[in-house]
């Protein structure tokens, strides 16, 4: 609330607050300072009249308190002494800085100002215009004063910056707002008991309690003081909160101890801690009061200084005393008891604030519903955060394992080739040693010199060397394995799928959330809406709307796709369904939403078809009423079908010429359309003349009764689809019931007429009561 009891202008809580014509608030002394005066008196303001934002005093004000704050003057023109009373030919000073205005050059009130400073608050103030050289305060304050006697002046709304004309009064021609003077006192006592009674300790800046817990640890990095239950709840101390450090919190800075104690005492006049605007008197925020306990001093009348409100004007919104009815502007307007009005506006903003109230209830819960977001926030990421690196540690260890499953690949491999080549060493070096050994012994042989000898065993090692030499076959001193691996590591889709390595959505579809209140029936088609849930990221390819058949049987899908909204005609009327829709997507199908439960009309409302009658029919009355353009009968249909239940219309006959034979009853939608109603197998319908009527099916002309038509007829129709009869009525006399017990499927109401005929379809009706349901005639 405290936000309502400061000025726009100052910041601070009101002091001395007056209301604009626009219904705003703001402080009398900051009203002085915002107040514009016209170009050619505002090339003349003196220095002394403007104020400084940090006191919100005029200078001088302090030396000259006036007795009546709404009454007081700015800065006293004239004498600069520490006395009373202003002086100088401009009489009192405040008058003079009260009548600072502007007008429009059509005289409307409003305006614009020339430029100006802005306080920190956006609100434009005076610009600090010197005095003349060479002149004194004094002589200045009287050249002003002088100067605006004879000035027009406005003040704009620092909220909704619309501009007000001020009149001879200045800003004493704006009523006190002394209720909201109240309202601040009692809310600065408050607060100031309040700051009394409380420890100087640092809260926790989450509690959802009132008062908030005391804090337990302050989080550097975050730089939230948390209570030891917050900390617990919104800094648990694992994932990306596990490096944050917590501290002690710090102890209040000496600006809150000291607030929290009030001032032993306070000189008149002197501005408050906060830097509020103070009175040109020096009276405190109170309205009107010395002190706490002083009575409240109740707002008078502006034009009649001495007399209180007793009267509400009616057309003006204001309260009025009585002289005002009697002598001023609102003789003639209409007015009422002030208590009366007061009582009445009390209950209409009492009203008013329980709409308010309900949105602040729907706040608190949304914001609870926000917070609850935050923290499953909180724990979802933590919770995905621990899959997401217990997923990859898993990859890793996939990774490692086939790591290991391709070194002992490479390790057999290498194994194998050393194994081949020493083999090959082993005996190739023995074959060498052979060889040697035998070329050494046959050198030797070679060397002796006998002849005989020689012969001997010439031809056995003539043999061996052949042998040795066959030993050394082609390939044979080729190596048999290479030195290089033919093991290629494939990595590159490996290293692919790591790249691409990302989030998916596998989530199903949630259930969708039907929207009862676009959800309708009319006649016997049932209209359905539906939306996904607020804060769905599923992709969703399309929905499965599912509907009952009307007795509490099996759910049949009745549609498939991306629409959220379908009708579904062609229903049982007075039957009761049950509907449900889900949706899915590349992942699944996802949950039913609830169960919707929509009952279909009681009776049926429809016309004629104008799509499936004959081309010669003529309709008018909203399709309502038929006739035809050519002497052949000719076939119109009703826009309702029906296969179950019991349905009555009737059809009076608004023109009936030359005996015609119109024929009235149900027929397929594949009838033939160019001849009598009945004269094939698709229709079952009475033909009747002005003096009997027939029943006729496949041109069989049966049930011949008496009693015909004529203008100002009225025919009745009953369809029984539960005892399979077919019943007419002219004029509320029965014509008798034809069963067509073994026929079934849809039936839509039929006429034919040619042009000497004209009816009107009434439909909707309820069977009526002295007809009842008729038994079907033995046969």
């Amino acid at each position: 609330m405290e936000e309502e009891l400061k000025c726009p202008v100052c910041g601070s809580l009101f002091r001395e607050p007056i209301i604009l014509p626009c219904s705003h608030n703001v402080c009398l002394p900051c009203a002085r300072t915002i107040a514009v005066q016209t170009p050619d008196g505002e090339q003349h303001l003196p220095q002394p009249l403007l104020h400084s934002r940090g006191s919100g005093l005029p200078a001088g004000a302090a030396a000259s308190p006036s007795p009546d704050p709404e009454a007081a003057p700015g800065p006293a023109c004239g004498g600069g002494g520490s006395g009373g009373a202003a002086s100088g030919p401009g009489g009192g000073g405040g008058d003079h800085a009260d009548k600072l205005s502007l007008y429009s050059e059509t005289d409307s009130g409003y305006g614009s100002y020339t430029p100006s400073l802005k306080s920190p608050n956006g609100v434009r103030v005076l610009p600090m215009v010197p005095a003349p050289p060479g002149s004194s305060a004094a002589a200045a304050r009287g050249a002003a004063c002088s100067s605006l006697a004879s000035s027009s002046s406005a003040i704009t709304c620092p909220q909704c910056h619309r501009s007000a004309s001020l009149d001879h009064r200045g800003l004493r021609g704006f009523r006190r707002n002394r209720l909201l003077e109240a309202i601040v006192q009692r809310h600065q006592q408050a607060r100031g008991a309040q700051a009394a009674a409380a420890p100087a300790l640092a809260t926790c800046q989450l509690c959802d309690r009132t008062p908030p817990a005391p804090a337990a640890a302050l989080c550097e990095q975050c730089d939230v003081l948390y209570c030891a239950a917050c900390q617990l709840k919104c800094h648990p101390s694992r994932g990306p909160f596990a490096k944050h450090r917590l501290v002690q919190p710090p102890p209040p800075p000496p600006a809150e101890a000291a607030s929290a104690s009030p001032a032993p005492s306070a000189a008149p006049g002197a501005p408050s801690a906060g830097g509020g605007c103070r009175s040109p008197g020096g009276a405190s925020s109170g309205a009107g009061a010395t002190g706490g306990g002083a009575a409240r001093k109740f707002p008078t009348c502006p034009e009649h200084e001495l007399e209180n409100y007793s009267m509400y004007c009616a057309g003006c919104r204001t309260p009025v005393c009585y002289l005002c009815l009697e002598e001023g502007r609102h003789s003639q307007h209409e007015v009422k008891p002030l208590g009366a009005m007061w009582k009445q506006h009390k209950a209409q903003l009492s009203q008013a604030l329980n709409g308010v109230s309900d949105k602040a209830k729907e706040a608190k819960e949304f914001l609870v519903q926000l917070k609850n977001i935050l923290q499953q926030i909180q724990e979802n990421g933590l919770d995905y955060e621990a899959c997401l690196v217990a997923q990859c540690d898993a990859l890793v260890e996939a990774l490692t394992r086939q790591k290991a499953k391709l070194l002992t690949k490479v390790t057999k491999e290498r194994e194998h080739k050393l194994k081949m080549v020493w083999d090959q060493i082993n005996h190739c070096t023995l074959k060498l040693r052979q060889s040697t050994g035998l070329m050494e012994y046959c050198l030797e042989v070679i060397k002796e010199n006998d002849p005989a000898g020689f012969l001997q065993i010439s031809d056995a090692l003539i043999k061996r060397v052949q042998v040795s030499q066959e030993q050394w076959v082609k390939g044979a001193l080729e190596p048999k394995v290479s030195a290089e691996f033919d093991l290629t590591l494939d990595s590159e889709p490996l290293l692919q799928a790591i790249h691409q390595l990302d989030f998916i959505q596998m989530k199903l579809p949630p259930g969708p959330l039907l929207q009862l209140e676009k959800c309708c029936t009319r006649n016997n088609s049932v209209t359905l809406a539906w939306r996904l849930p607020p804060f769905t990221h599923s992709p969703v390819d399309g929905y499965i709307l599912e509907l009952d058949d009307g007795d509490g049987g099996q759910f049949r899908e009745v549609y498939v796709g991306k629409e959220t909204l379908c009708t579904i005609d062609g229903l049982h009327f007075n039957s009761t369904y049950n509907a449900r829709v889900k949706a899915f997507s590349s992942s699944g199908v996802g949950p039913y939403s609830k169960t919707v439960v929509l009952q279909t009309s009681d009776v049926a409302w429809f016309t004629f078809d104008p799509n499936s009658g004959h081309r010669d029919i003529i309709l008018s009355n909203d399709n309502q009423t038929a006739t035809c353009s050519s002497y052949d009968d000719r076939v119109v249909l009703g826009t309702a079908a029906f296969s179950k239940g019991v349905h009555y219309w009737e059809l009076h006959v608004d023109r009936y010429d030359n005996h015609p034979d119109p024929a009235f009853g149900v027929a397929r939608a594949s009838v033939v359309k160019d001849m009598m109603l009945g004269k094939d197998d698709k229709a079952w319908a009475m033909y009747v003349d002005n003096n009997r009527s027939w029943f006729m099916h496949c041109n069989s002309h049966t049930n011949r009764t008496e009693g015909g038509v004529c203008k100002g007829a009225t025919v009745g129709v009953l369809l029984d689809l539960t005892q399979h009869t077919l019943t007419f009525f002219i004029n509320g006399q029965q014509q008798g019931p034809t069963a067509f017990s073994h026929v079934d499927g849809v039936f839509m109401p039929a006429l034919s007429l040619n042009r000497n005929v004209q009816v009107t379809l009434h439909t909707g009706l309820d069977v009526p009561t002295h007809l009842g349901r008729p038994k079907l005639a033995a046969n």
